[in-house]
Formats: structure tokens, C-alpha cells, sequence
């Protein structure tokens, strides 16, 4: 098994997320626990893998299953590209603006309480869409949004705001396209401000809102011209091109593996830009303050991250899908490409755009490798969950064993190890007590 940095961090000989667990249980959401429980697992062929054969010289490979889980990078870098790669021809061929829509920072840490947090992240998500549509909608116009929520900054801290992909322009009640390309961006503050303290007041209960009323007040007095909505200017019509700049904010972690440039088993020192300086600063954290600043941003269970709205909502557009034939020589705006509609790339096909080589064809003969079964992980036991036929599955069975041995000796090797780590510190919490007169007499 290949362990990445990250990895390292969080399960390397120093402990570093079990003392976490230790000391932070009864504080950690189920959630955290089990997306991290994922990305310790992900890449470990202990844990399940499918079977590849080669068709010409019948060499077999064994590739171990990812986890696909929110928290790790090596699967998130995948899945943001297979995004932008599927949600691009996916939409209607006309100009897009990316906004952002952000808060006051007195204000973060209420999104952050656990009762209120998936009410309050997903109210801020369609407090923000709902504004731009009301705009177009004085307008009789009615616009597509994609939604991403993006909780962590270049530090790391926790600061929600949202990313958007708005078309410049909309459906209007002839069921014609219309271009608008115009946002008044200082009324749309004042809008988004009134918006997101309305969002807290009417969500926390009474009492939990007069613990925090001083915030709101504060954030409202000093904010005059409202909370900051920003958009780039107009230089992305290359829709692809927008979706996979912003897809690392939609899809990706809350660091990229790169970033993080020193790591000696107790301190993290990573790379952030700081927007102020427009500079490459460096920043040091203990493993501890690393780990925790890393798992609060993980979403609660089920919260979708990137949310639809107006004409990209799946409602709508499931309908216009069915008549857009009819529209494509009428309305070129409404054109969804439907005969260039993706389906999501395989990880074989992915690796073999970005290094140019196949990972499935052979190194001894040339033929290309072919799945024939998985094996998965149940109740701490390899078992075949799929074969195409009894070569494969008896294969399998002797990979299986195998791999359940090694496992075994791994298991009494960490029993080991701890009994040695308690003893340790029974020595270092009782040595001075056994050796004291007291003690002794």
C-alpha cells in the first residue's frame, strides 16, 4: 500500500488520529469517524480489490478498491475532474459568470454549531440562488445555477461561502432565449447580508439566538454597504475550461497534497496563498490543530455539497431534455449537445490522458488486462463478491487466504506494539511512585 502524506499525518507510528479519537471522542460527529475510517483503507489491498487478466499472456493483476470518499484527496482529484468533465456537456452553450457570494467572519463560527450546521450551509446555498433569481426574474427571465459550497480557506479555517455558475441570460415566457449581462453587485450585497441574517435568526432557537444576537449586530452595523459578493469578469466562455478551474472548490479536499511541505511526526507546515499579500506564505500547525482544522470540514451525511437551480435544476431540465430536438435548429441558444453527452471516464481512461500510457495494457505481451472479479472487505474477512468464471474465483479464494494470513500477523504485530506503548506509560505514570520510600515501606 502506497501512503500518501496525508496518510502519514493521520495513521503513521506517531498515532496521530487515534490520540485525536482519545481525546476528542464524545466531541467528533459519526460522520468524521467514518470518512476518515474510508481514507485509512483507501489504496490497501487488505481491504478489497479487483482482479484484472490478461487476455494474451493470462499475467493477473490485483488493484486494490478506493474509498471515493469526501475526505481524501487522491479520490477527490478524480472524481472533480470526472465532474467538470460530465456537468460540462451539460449545459447550454452561452456565456457563464462565476460568483461568489461570502460572510462576515464574526459569523462562521454559528454555522459551525452541530444542531444547526446542515440547516444553516444549506440555507446559504439557496439563500444565495434564490437572489439571483429573483433579480432575473424582474426581468422575466429565468437563469441556470450550479451551486458548490466551500467551507475552508487558504488557511484552513472554516469560512462557508458559495461558488456559482450563473448563465448570462435565461428562458424567457416565450420559451426563447434572452442575454442579460449585467448584475448590480452593490445592491446584491445589501440583499445577500439581509438574507443571511434573516437565515440565523429564523433557524437557532430563541435561546441560542440571544447568545449570538451580539454577532448579528455587530455584523450588520459594520458591514454598511452589505456582505461581499464578488464576480470575475467576463474572461471564461469556455465552459469546460470555467467548470475545471472551479471544480476544486466543489469537489476537492480542503488541501491538496502538494501544499503541505514538512511533516516531522508532531508539527505540519503547508502552502497557502495569502490574498492580502498576493504571496506564497508557509504556515506550521501541530499534527493535532492540522487534524482537527481538517475534519470539521467534512459534510454531514447526505448533505449535497453542489446543489441546482432554475433551469439547471433536475426538475426542469429533465423537460427540456425531451423536447431540446425540436428547439436545436429553433433556438440554437437552448442547444444541449445530447449526442456528446459523456458518460463518466474510467480511471484507466484518466490515467492514460494525463501520462499517455494505458494502465491495463500488458508490459509482457501487449493485450490488454481484463476485469474478471472483486473481492471486498465484511466483517474483517475477504470474500469474493464477483467472478466471470471458476479460474477467476479460484484465484481469488488463494489471493484471499493469502492476504487474510498477512493481515493476521499485521493485527498481532499493532497488539504488540500497544502493549508496549501502555507499558510505557505505566512505567511513566507510576515509575516515580514505585521508586519513592512511601512506596517501598
Amino acid at each position: 500500500m502506497n501512503v500518501n502524506i496525508l496518510q502519514a499525518i493521520f495513521f503513521d507510528k506517531y498515532h496521530n488520529w487515534d490520540n485525536f479519537i482519545i481525546k476528542y471522542s464524545d466531541r467528533l460527529r459519526p460522520v468524521v469517524k467514518k470518512e476518515v475510517a474510508k481514507f485509512r483503507n483507501c489504496g490497501d489491498i487488505q481491504k478489497g480489490y479487483r482482479l484484472y487478466v490478461c487476455e494474451g499472456c493470462h499475467d493477473v493483476k490485483f488493484l486494490p478498491l478506493r474509498c471515493k470518499g469526501k475526505f481524501c484527496p487522491s479520490c477527490a482529484k478524480g472524481e472533480s475532474e470526472r465532474w467538470s468533465e460530465t456537468i460540462a456537456q451539460d449545459m447550454y452553450h452561452t456565456i457563464h459568470r462565476h460568483i461568489v457570494f461570502t460572510i462576515d467572519e464574526g459569523l462562521r463560527d454559528i454555522f459551525l454549531m452541530d444542531k444547526y450546521r446542515s440547516t444553516l450551509l444549506k440555507g446559504l446555498m439557496d439563500e444565495a440562488a434564490k437572489i439571483i433569481i429573483e433579480f432575473f426574474d424582474k426581468r422575466k427571465i429565468q437563469p441556470g445555477i450550479i451551486s458548490g459550497l466551500h467551507t475552508f480557506g487558504s488557511q484552513l479555517e472554516f469560512n462557508p461561502h458559495v461558488h456559482m455558475i450563473v448563465t448570462m441570460g435565461g428562458v424567457n415566457r416565450k420559451g426563447e432565449w434572452e442575454n442579460y449581462d449585467y448584475l448590480p453587485y452593490v445592491m446584491l450585497r445589501k440583499y445577500w447580508q439581509n438574507a443571511v441574517l434573516k437565515l440565523i435568526r429564523r433557524t437557532l432557537s430563541p435561546r441560542d439566538k440571544a447568545k449570538v444576537q451580539y454577532k448579528l449586530q455587530k455584523a450588520y452595523h459594520q458591514n454598511g454597504e452589505g456582505f461581499y459578493v464578488n464576480a470575475p469578469k467576463r474572461s471564461r466562455t469556455n465552459t469546460k475550461g470555467l467548470l475545471q478551474y472551479i471544480s476544486r472548490y466543489m469537489k476537492r479536499g480542503p488541501i491538496a497534497l502538494e501544499r503541505i511541505k514538512m511533516y516531522d511526526g508532531h508539527h505540519v507546515m503547508f502552502e497557502y496563498h495569502d490574498k492580502r499579500t498576493n504571496r506564497k506564505e508557509m504556515k506550521t500547525m501541530t499534527a493535532e490543530e492540522f487534524i482537527g482544522a481538517l475534519v470539521r470540514h467534512i459534510p454531514d451525511r447526505h448533505f449535497r455539497m453542489i446543489r441546482h437551480y432554475g433551469i439547471y435544476s433536475r426538475r426542469i431540465k429533465s423537460f427540456i431534455k425531451k423536447i431540446v430536438e425540436v428547439y436545436q435548429e429553433k433556438v440554437k441558444k437552448l442547444l444541449i449537445n445530447s449526442k456528446q453527452m459523456l458518460k463518466s471516464k474510467t480511471w484507466a481512461q484518466r490515467i492514460t490522458e494525463c501520462f499517455g500510457k494505458n494502465p491495463l495494457d500488458c508490459p509482457n505481451c501487449g493485450e490488454e488486462f481484463v476485469f474478471m472479479g472483486m473481492s471486498v472487505c465484511k466483517n474483517g474477512r475477504l470474500i469474493t463478491k464477483y467472478t466471470k468464471n471458476k479460474q477467476a474465483m479460484i484465484v481469488m479464494k488463494e489471493e484471499n487466504i493469502r492476504l487474510g494470513q498477512k493481515e493476521t500477523q499485521h493485527q498481532q504485530k499493532e497488539k504488540t506494539e500497544a502493549a508496549f506503548k501502555k507499558l510505557r506509560f505505566d512505567w511513566e505514570f507510576y515509575g516515580d511512585l514505585y521508586m519513592s520510600p512511601v512506596w517501598n515501606s
